[in-house]
């Protein structure tokens, strides 16, 4: 017996481990020392802010090992919801110490969270041991098909490539009015491609009408922006990427508009009297909450180019989601799920509804949140939200996995890396931990091999890291090796890795907009293409779908654990130092000769420097 009292990490002292079903029982233990007087031992329980509605349900004695009397108490929870738990005994609290196990005395300390599922929870399955591919459109792939009806005001490129605009215009403001042709058609034309990377799903950023490149001020949620397409194209991408076992997952961007809408029209593109700016009466003006009209409006982080709408109001609702509305449009065009933009800035009716339209029409669409935190225990304008409890989202994007894998690649910490992905997959129902959204860049974060490679860039303006956005040669060669160790690493953990396009074939940049460089045809990283498809080809082993993590070793420098299904699985072993180090599979696991995937050297007791393998294991 160890001198451990508890940690809900392991399964002697919690069972089942993580997230629970309604009516699901749950077993807690507590191995407490025998120096302890036991006379009341308790588990004290109560639900998420209500901190006045705790229970206390007395532990029995189980029996007597070694040094320590072990107690037992079973709970069962019969309405979904967040609770926190901490245990009492010799009139102490034990609460939860800095690597999840119980510490003496920390009145203040953390409890420890249980989170409760509905029972029928069930999140769609083709994400499920596949890979996402994560497109910003306008910088992928231009089909040359000429394009009508493109709104006035745009900057059309024809040097691919090249950098983006980045500097205030004459009036000091940046309008993100530079557009390189990347389309609908492009994507269609690249599905070969994708799919060589063991791709099952492909998830585009905003390709609704709207008037700015990255295109999150919709202008027309019913209208595929013509820079694009039209809905022909949408079907046709749609309808051939399904041939290749690709779903295609849409951008929506449901908390704000565009100023210049349809629907607000601040700047009269749409007719004198359209939209809500300019008529009071208005079809839309129930969406906007004005304060003096039509000058002050409440807007999306105090940016008047994207009012903010009232996501609740009865006809915006209906729009959205009722019969017939936008998402019911775009499902019927063939879309297989949709990605909610700031999700944590959509209140819950909104979401609620949302997911009733989706699933009606189809309970294999996917939704997906942008939740930047721990999305089952987060505060949002201080309500405490219900994402993942089996009424609103299928998944988020795991925000938490990008941080822990960049971090520990290049500077480090075992312990603290563990404990951030056993933290999302403790607190993380099973059903959404095998969809999670993971990735290593977005169009919203710096590029990858960047944050790897390049420069600190805390406080630097876009005239530096324009100057500083191409990697000198040596710094490349290092971030692209880093690159692979963690997309590998991303690759075995928990959830769907994602691909935002264009790192697999070395693009580098800061934040936006030089995270937004078009991709590099003709000028590929053909090296790092074949290690992503080599990880493709690694995501179809049945242990990366759904199977269990198990740590097996997490240091400074070295990181080693399992995925197991039905007592078969990988084994990944990674050595992030300067040194070898050794290292040998645990006696306990069938090592098969061959490995899966091996990035440097082992030889069987010793990994290389800035290596790791990946081997089949039998239980």
């Amino acid at each position: 017996m160890s001198s451990t009292i508890y940690n809900s990490r392991d399964s002697f002292y919690k069972s089942p481990l993580g997230a629970v079903k309604t009516g699901e029982a749950v077993r807690f233990r507590l191995a407490l020392p025998k120096t302890i007087p036991a006379d009341t031992v308790r588990l004290l329980v109560c639900p998420a802010d209500h901190w006045q509605d705790t229970v206390a349900y007395p532990m029995a004695f189980e029996q007597s090992r070694q040094q320590a009397n072990i107690f037992t108490a079973t709970l069962c929870w019969e309405s979904p919801g967040l609770l926190f738990y901490r245990f009492e005994a010799a009139g102490q609290e034990l609460r939860k110490g800095p690597d999840g196990c119980a510490v003496f005395g920390m009145s203040d300390g953390d409890m420890w969270q249980l989170t409760v599922y509905e029972k029928q929870f069930k999140t769609p399955d083709f994400l499920k041991g596949g890979v996402i591919y994560h497109i910003f459109p306008d910088r992928f792939y231009n089909s040359g098909v000429p394009k009508s009806g493109v709104p006035a005001g745009r900057n059309i490129r024809s040097d691919w490539g090249s950098m983006p605009e980045f500097r205030p215009d004459h009036n000091g403001k940046i309008t993100n009015s530079d557009y390189f042709g990347g389309d609908l058609k492009g994507i269609t034309q690249k599905l070969d491609y994708i799919a060589s990377l063991g791709v099952s799903a492909i998830y585009l950023n905003p390709i609704f009408e709207a008037h700015s490149n990255h295109r999150y001020n919709t202008a027309d949620y019913l209208k595929i922006d013509p820079l694009l397409g039209d809905e022909a194209d949408f079907a046709a991408l749609c309808r051939e990427a399904k041939k290749y076992g690709i779903g295609i997952i849409l951008d929506g961007v449901f908390s704000h508009t565009g100023s210049d809408s349809v629907y607000f029209n601040r700047e009269g593109r749409y007719g004198e009297h359209t939209g809500a700016y300019h008529n009071p009466q208005s079809p839309y003006s129930s969406w906007y909450r004005f304060t003096r009209y039509p000058d002050q409006y409440d807007c999306w982080w105090g940016f008047h180019t994207l009012p903010n709408v009232n996501e609740t109001d009865p006809s915006y609702l209906d729009f959205i989601c009722g019969e017939g509305g936008v998402l019911h449009k775009w499902l019927g065009l063939g879309a297989a799920g949709i990605r909610l933009d700031v999700a944590d800035e959509l209140p819950d009716g909104f979401l609620d509804r949302l997911r009733q339209a989706v699933k009606q029409y189809n309970p294999e669409a996917v939704i997906i949140g942008e939740v930047w935190e721990d999305a089952s225990n987060k505060i949002s304008y201080g309500l405490r939200r219900r994402y993942l409890l089996g009424q609103q989202l299928d998944s988020v994007m795991n925000y938490p996995f990008r941080e822990a894998v960049l971090h520990y690649i290049r500077y480090g910490g075992g312990s603290t890396f563990l404990s951030q992905v056993q933290s999302v997959l403790e607190n993380y129902p099973p059903p959404v931990v095998h969809n999670l959204m993971n990735f290593l860049s977005t169009h919203d974060t710096p590029r990858a091999i960047t944050m790897l490679s390049g420069e600190e860039f805390t406080g630097q303006n876009r005239e530096w890291q324009a100057g500083h956005h191409y990697l000198p040669l040596p710094q490349y060669q290092e971030g692209r090796h880093l690159l692979k160790l963690a997309a590998l690493l991303l690759y075995c953990l928990p959830g769907t890795p994602g691909i935002y396009y264009g790192d697999e074939a070395g693009l580098s940049g800061y934040r936006d907009p030089f995270n937004r460089f078009c991709y590099p045809w003709g000028y590929e990283d053909h090296e790092l293409i074949a290690f992503f498809r080599e990880l493709g080809a690694l995501r179809k082993n049945p242990a990366l779908r759904d199977g269990d993590f198990l740590p097996v070793s997490f240091t400074d420098h070295l990181c080693g654990f399992t995925r197991i299904q039905n007592g078969k699985g990988i084994l990944l072993a990674l050595n992030r130092s300067e040194q070898p180090i050794p290292w040998t599979p645990p006696y306990s696991l069938q090592i098969e000769p061959s490995p899966l995937l091996q990035l440097g050297g082992f030889d069987g007791h010793t990994l290389w420097p800035k290596s790791a393998i990946v081997l089949q294991v039998n239980c």
